[in-house]
Parts: C-alpha cells; sequence; structure tokens
C-alpha cells in the first residue's frame, strides 16, 4: 500500500494540487468562483479538495461519516486566513437536507463509493438553486485499477489492473490468498458493489433530470501527476465516444452537471 493512504498530510497536499490545478479550471469554465460562491463537498475526508476554495475566499461546507477525518481537517485549517468561512459536519448526509442551497458541489472521488446511487442523486436535489453546479470526478469502475486495488497491503496486488472484475468470489479468493486483512477485503468488496460505470453514471443523470454541462474523460488521470509524476491526457476522442469499452481505458470521468428542472 502506498505511503500516501497512511500518510494523511501528503493525501491532502495532493488533494490541494489536482483540484486546483485541475478542478477549480474545469468548473470555472461555466460557474464564477470567487467569495460570494457557497461551496459544499460530501464525503469531504480531511478537506485537500476545499482549501483552494477557501483560498478563494468561498463560503465552505465538508460533511464526512468519519470523526476521525473531520478531526484532522479542523487541524489542517486551524491557522487558515478564511476559517471563519469553514463549516466542518460529522454526520449522514441524509440526516441534513436542513444544510440549504449550494452554489457548487463537490464530489471527487466519491460517487463510487455511495450505495444506490439513483437515491443519492435524487436526494441531492435538496442542495440545488437554480444555478447551482455540481462537479463529479470518478473512475470508472472497469479501468484498470477501478476496485482501488492500489490500496491494497500486498505489493503485487496493489499494482495488479483488472483483478477485481473477476466474479466476487474469485476476487474474495485472492484476496484472502495474498494476506489482505478482513477488513481492507470487506472495503474493497464494498467498492465491487458499488463501482460506477459511464453509461449507469449518464442513466441516472438522465433520470433525474440533470443536465451535463461539461464532461471530460481522461485515460491519464489529472490525479497522477502529483501521485506518479505523469502527465494527464484526455481520452482518445474516438475511444470516448464508444460506450462500454471506453471503460476499460477511462483512468477518470469529469463531469458538471446542473439541475434541468430549475
Amino acid at each position: 500500500m502506498h505511503e500516501r493512504h497512511t500518510n494523511k498530510t501528503q493525501y491532502f497536499e495532493e488533494q490541494i494540487y489536482t483540484t486546483k490545478k485541475y478542478v477549480i479550471p474545469f468548473i470555472g469554465k461555466y460557474k464564477q468562483i470567487d467569495k460570494h460562491t457557497s461551496v459544499l463537498e460530501i464525503g469531504c475526508g480531511e478537506g485537500g479538495n476545499l482549501k483552494p476554495f477557501m483560498d478563494l475566499g468561498c463560503k465552505i461546507t465538508g460533511i464526512d461519516l468519519s470523526h476521525g477525518k473531520i478531526e484532522l481537517a479542523h487541524k489542517f485549517f486551524e491557522k487558515h486566513e478564511n476559517y471563519k468561512n469553514l463549516t466542518l459536519i460529522c454526520e449522514d448526509i441524509y440526516n441534513r437536507s436542513d444544510l440549504g442551497k449550494f452554489d457548487v458541489i463537490i464530489f471527487k472521488d466519491v460517487i463510487e463509493h455511495i450505495p444506490n446511487q439513483e437515491k443519492f442523486m435524487g436526494y441531492l436535489k435538496n442542495f440545488l438553486h437554480s444555478g447551482s453546479a455540481v462537479y463529479f470526478g470518478f473512475p470508472p469502475w472497469q479501468n484498470p485499477f477501478g476496485g482501488h486495488q492500489q490500496m491494497c497491503k500486498n505489493k503485487i496486488l496493489s499494482k495488479l489492473p483488472y483483478f477485481h472484475l473477476l466474479p466476487r468470489f474469485i476476487y474474495k479468493g485472492i484476496l484472502r490468498l495474498f494476506g489482505e486483512p478482513a477488513v481492507k477485503i470487506n472495503g474493497l468488496l464494498e467498492v465491487k458493489e458499488t463501482g460506477i460505470s459511464i453509461e449507469r453514471f449518464e442513466r441516472i443523470l438522465k433520470k433525474h433530470e440533470y443536465k451535463i454541462t461539461n464532461r471530460t474523460f481522461y485515460f491519464i488521470n489529472p490525479n497522477y501527476e502529483v501521485k506518479f509524476k505523469l502527465k494527464p491526457q484526455k481520452q482518445n476522442r474516438i475511444i470516448a465516444l464508444i460506450p462500454w469499452v471506453r471503460n476499460f481505458f477511462t483512468t477518470s470521468a469529469y463531469y458538471l452537471v446542473s439541475n434541468s428542472n430549475k
């Protein structure tokens, strides 16, 4: 397992880098981001994705189920000049429909972990007004490491592509055979249950009447620039147009959507 999964400061800094260089410009093409912008991140973790928005003076709300991550986020931000603009909440988002409406909502590497994504996308509309923009960045399930197996403790499995696509019982058996702890196996099996493809994501958007404002597929994930020193590369245009096939070669999908009903 790579150091970034245990070194929270390193992971925090990596999130800042990618969000500042790629996510904010992706959103900013269609949505102005400044001190008047309210931002919500669901599944905010330690808050690395939020810092570039805080640096711009935005009013920030982050929510996560992990008490430890929220506490660490407070420590990372306590000396920030815009700390007064930050609200951090440790709770299930389904218990907080009272949070209000936001100009920008962020889901970076989160939607693929959420059970019952159709239900969730309907619930999300509680936080949208007529001008809201929602950013999603996620790895399509069928891509080489769509099972998040890079988090395996075993060095062989952490670098083994596509084996997460095997039937569940075989996949689980391999994880056990290579000595992965039960808690890690359960987490990886949960990802196998919730992993999402480009096609299913877009079907859910259509069902709940979201409008796609911007969409970009990456052959080389922007995250990989700071993690592995690999230059991000957009997906080949022809492959990007081929349903299902594109999932196997797309390491990250960026979407900006709005509520077409409002």
